[in-house]
């Protein structure tokens, strides 16, 4: 099995998030705003704007969910790891992780550094396959439970429809696209499950098979590499009992509920009357389907396409097209432009500290 620790592999993961790339999330994303509130601001726009005790107060919530969120991910990472991190090392490592997704195309994320980094702070190699194959896992399961739910207590016309000003426009297409986007990611959980609880090695040959077709050979290697981080994490895994993949979920369940909820709380903060219980579930439903859509932006951390569909798909909940903008770009600066700064500072100083005297 190929590791993460040959000299050339490090260097080679870590040329993809070097900090000076952050200036691109950040031009694409302010571009995309920037057009936006040009096109549709207009005077009556800030007019609609309040800012008392109440925003204020919304709005820390909307940021201490956020806190939550990241609190679920370090308690999770700890909790798979065995406690072998502290809660400082855990929160280290969990920023490395989300710079890492913010530079990337959401597609693609920051799997593969996200191991170098486990590994590079105390846990082998396998060990950190296992972990990071986990939280995926995870994530997963959160999505393919929670979406069906929401299907159940909405009406599903009402969750796919957008109010234009002519007339309601009934998404078809963005319903086909979101049960597809389901089939994938359902898929995607069946054979991870059967991979790394009971045949690895069956899946690293299925794998293999799939990677010798002449559109995907130039990923063979890759794909022998996942295969061989598949079977080192089942035996990590498997091992496992109930109570110990209980508590991760559950860790996961309040990260990415309370990452959802940030947007309800910016709605609370902007819009003190209007909104009941059955509209934030769909404000919530409707962040669910979002998340599928920004998964296939090509830009890094989905960033335009994210504030786009933001004031498309929830602009229904606000008074106009230029509040929405608005609000999306105020979205983007809790819930992402965060991550890029904190990483910009953390990874020089992780990467002097790992790398300077190691050669490995």
């Amino acid at each position: 099995m190929e590791t993460i620790n040959k000299q050339s592999s490090p260097k080679k993961l870590l040329h993809g998030v070097r900090p000076s790339r952050i200036i691109y999330p950040i031009l694409i994303g302010l571009a995309v705003v920037v057009y936006m509130l040009v096109k549709e601001v207009d005077a009556n726009t800030f007019s609609l704007i309040e800012f008392t005790w109440y925003t204020i107060f919304w709005l820390c919530i909307a940021l201490f969910m956020m806190v939550i969120r990241d609190l679920g991910y370090m308690a999770r990472l700890r909790i798979l790891t065995d406690r072998k991190f502290s809660w400082g090392k855990a929160f280290r490592i969990i920023m490395l992780w989300e710079f890492t997704s913010a530079i990337t195309p959401s597609a693609i994320g920051g799997t593969s550094v996200a191991i170098l980094y486990l590994n590079k702070e105390g846990l082998k190699v396998g060990r950190s396959s296992a972990v990071v194959m986990s939280t995926s896992f995870l994530d997963e399961l959160y999505f393919i439970i929670m979406f069906p739910l929401l299907i159940l207590l909405l009406n599903v016309k009402q969750l796919f429809m957008i109010e234009s000003p002519e007339h309601s426009i009934w998404l078809d297409s963005l319903l086909y696209f979101a049960l597809g986007g389901y089939l994938v990611k359902l898929v995607y959980l069946i054979v991870l499950t059967y991979g790394l609880f009971w045949n690895p090695r069956g899946l690293k040959w299925l794998l293999l098979w799939i990677f010798k077709l002449p559109v995907l050979r130039k990923w063979k290697h890759g794909a022998n590499k996942a295969g061989s981080d598949i079977i080192e994490s089942s035996k990590e895994l498997r091992r496992k009992p109930f109570l110990f993949w209980f508590k991760a979920f559950m860790a996961t369940f309040w990260s990415w509920t309370a990452r959802y909820w940030v947007v309800n709380a910016m709605l609370l903060a902007f819009m003190l009357e209007g909104y009941g219980f059955a509209d934030h579930i769909m404000i919530f439903a409707r962040q669910l389907v979002m998340w599928i859509m920004m998964l296939v932006s090509p830009t890094p951390g989905g960033s335009g396409f994210s504030e786009w569909v933001f004031t498309q798909y929830l602009g229904d909940f606000l008074p106009t097209a230029g509040l929405a903008a608005s609000m999306a770009l105020i979205w983007r600066l809790i819930s992402y432009y965060p991550y890029l700064f904190i990483g910009v500072y953390l990874l020089p100083r992780w990467i002097k500290k790992h790398f300077k005297n190691n050669k490995s």
